[in-house]
């Protein structure tokens, strides 16, 4: 998968129907291990309630992870509904578990995938959304006096500098989209950009720049 949508740090959101109460969380996971502590932690946090339902979708060496669960709801009216909304929008390293409060009046199947998927999306609405998209890390050693004029290229080529360590030179880590790497190593041989060395890292997804 070259690119997907996730979202930064947690979100969460409340609805309320006919006396049941819907508490959605959702979490950013990088591994199907903390999808599992998650729903772990939010069970044992909300231990008296009726239902805990989950879905979640998580990138496993360029794959797609997913997996629901209704955990006691009639078939099909919480996981299931909750796991294709992350699906239309392309959300990935995402756990979402709703846990709902039964209220005592039945909300028939309708009801409740309506209830499960409101709650959902208002958490989601309630995030930060990031998209993701597949690059690389890399360490950048230049001069003093081309910091500011690495700084300015990297700003122009939308290339992220996570990070500066200033020692007899200075070294920059930043993050690069696959689809920029090529052209910047170019710049470095025809010396359009003033640099000592450069060392690329594994390849991963990061945060993908966009312009505002």
């Amino acid at each position: 998968m070259e690119e997907f949508n996730t979202i930064k740090g947690n979100s969460d959101a409340q609805i309320t129907e006919k006396k049941s109460k819907f508490i959605a969380n959702i979490f950013y996971i990088e591994n199907v291990k903390e999808a599992e502590e998650k729903i772990k932690q939010i069970r044992k946090k909300y231990y008296d309630a009726k239902h805990n339902c989950i879905a979640y979708r998580v990138i496993d060496d360029g794959k797609i992870i997913e997996k629901s669960s209704d955990d006691g709801e009639p078939s099909g009216t919480a996981g299931a509904p909750i796991l294709s909304i992350l699906q239309k929008n392309n959300l990935c390293n995402i756990v979402v578990i709703v846990t709902r409060y039964f209220g005592g009046i039945l909300l028939g199947t309708g009801g409740l995938v309506s209830c499960y998927s409101t709650a959902t999306i208002n958490a989601i609405s309630n995030s930060e959304k990031i998209v993701k998209c597949q690059g690389m890390e890399a360490e950048v050693e230049i001069e003093y006096n081309n910091l500011e004029l690495f700084k300015y290229y990297c700003k122009n080529e939308e290339i992220k500098i996570i990070n500066i360590e200033y020692f007899d030179k200075i070294i920059c880590k930043i993050q690069i989209e696959n689809s920029k790497s090529e052209k910047m190593l170019q710049d470095i041989e025809e010396k359009r950009i003033n640099i000592i060395s450069i060392k690329m890292f594994d390849k991963k997804y990061i945060d993908k720049c966009i312009r505002k």
